[in-house]
């Protein structure tokens, strides 16, 4: 019975650390990041509202604005350099900012507090080759809340939330949509 118990427990923790990382909290007070909207694991479909504009610094030192990108179907990720599901999903955010490079950009919104040193070496290590910048609590509230990473907003050309993903999602998936999206 101990055993089984064990195995059990075993197998709730592998699945909770493969599909998606609780957003560290590495102050004392309420977590930084905490949904504010009824969201669950999986796919969202937010009603297509517009996303929210924001700029925010890149690990380059320059900065990102959101809106910049309309016209494009963007892939916000919300990830972090602890995160073992991020780093997963990172390859795959890779292969399909390079086979969409003419009409998709994704933009990695690192919510790294005690680690944000450690960003720019990982994107260099990660070899990837889409925009990253640094999160704000206001910005991940004001797309919601973010309760876990990752999580994945799609937007569409006209700047419209199309789909909202928590937890690692299979490349497949975020092809699909693209596809769509253009028509193909």
């Amino acid at each position: 019975m101990i055993k089984k118990m064990f195995l059990y427990l075993l197998f709730i923790a592998f699945t909770v650390s493969v599909t998606a990382c609780e957003s560290k909290n590495e102050s004392n007070s309420e977590n930084e990041f905490e949904n504010t909207s009824n969201m669950e694991s999986g796919v969202i479909n937010p009603g297509y509202q517009k996303a929210p504009d924001f700029t925010l610094p890149t690990v380059d030192g320059k900065s990102l604005k959101l809106s910049d990108y309309k016209g494009k179907i963007v892939i916000v990720d919300f990830w972090a350099t602890w995160c073992p599901p991020c780093r997963k999903g990172i390859p795959d955010l890779i292969e399909i900012q390079n086979e969409y490079k003419d009409d998709v950009v994704i933009i990695g919104i690192s919510l790294d507090r005690d680690t944000k040193k450690d960003v720019p070496s990982f994107v260099k290590n990660y070899k990837i080759n889409y925009p990253i910048v640094y999160g704000t609590n206001e910005v991940a509230q004001s797309f919601g809340g973010v309760s876990a990473i990752p999580t994945a907003f799609v937007i569409d050309k006209a700047g419209n939330i199309v789909d909202t993903h928590v937890g690692l999602v299979p490349k497949s998936t975020y092809t699909k949509k693209i596809k769509s999206l253009l028509g193909k």
